[in-house]
């Protein structure tokens, strides 16, 4: 990924962040000698540097991805950002985002204890305690056919690259006119470029 300095995340506690709040990945791997992505969900393992998932079995993109180094592509909020903000019409329009690539070595997972644990800790991760569904109250029988139509694997994690472009290379004061911009819109992706940016601008 092309990073400029500027934009780098250097705080690897950060990228696990960022990836922990949009783990809805985008990996993308060598199939049949070309490339090839699947967009599903991770667990992060910041503790030992995991990502945790499984593929449905029907998706052949598994079958030789084993000891494969791959790409994990997890998205954060983005927005356009119209040159009209700027105090001046002498500019282009740009796009502010953040995300973070995560590269390593996928393992299929094949011990059945592992993948079972794989799979509880992927439910309970995006389940939360406040809802009624009891991942543990399921029967061993049942959860065991589940297994069969997945393909669960680990990704040890051997490199991050984070990004976040918040118009750092405008002056402060044509970002806080950009924020205000961002303000007034009503999708979530907006509001969240705007609160990145005010607590990028407050660290400065």
């Amino acid at each position: 990924m092309f990073i400029p300095t500027i934009f780098e995340i250097k705080d690897k506690e950060t990228a696990y962040s960022i990836m922990e709040e949009n783990a809805f990945a985008l990996l993308i791997s060598q199939h049949d000698g070309k490339p090839y992505a699947t967009h599903l969900p991770m667990v992060v393992d910041k503790e030992h540097g995991y990502l945790y998932g499984h593929f449905a079995r029907a998706n052949p993109q598994w079958k030789d991805i084993g000891n494969q180094n791959v790409l994990a592509v997890f998205q954060g909020p983005h927005s356009y950002i119209s040159p009209s903000w700027y105090e001046t019409q002498r500019a282009v329009p740009t796009w502010n985002y953040v995300t973070v690539h995560a590269y390593g070595k996928l393992e299929i997972i094949e011990n059945q204890n592992e993948l079972f644990h794989a799979m509880r800790k992927l439910v309970l991760n995006y389940e939360g305690s406040s809802q009624s569904y009891d991942y543990d109250q399921l029967e061993p029988q049942f959860i065991e056919g589940l297994a069969k139509g997945l393909v669960a694997f680990k990704i040890k994690i051997s490199r991050l690259e984070g990004k976040a472009k918040l118009s750092q290379d405008h002056t402060a004061e044509r970002q806080k006119l950009v924020i205000e911009q961002l303000e007034k819109k009503t999708d979530e992706n907006s509001r969240m470029i705007a609160d990145l940016m005010k607590e990028n601008l407050n660290k400065n």
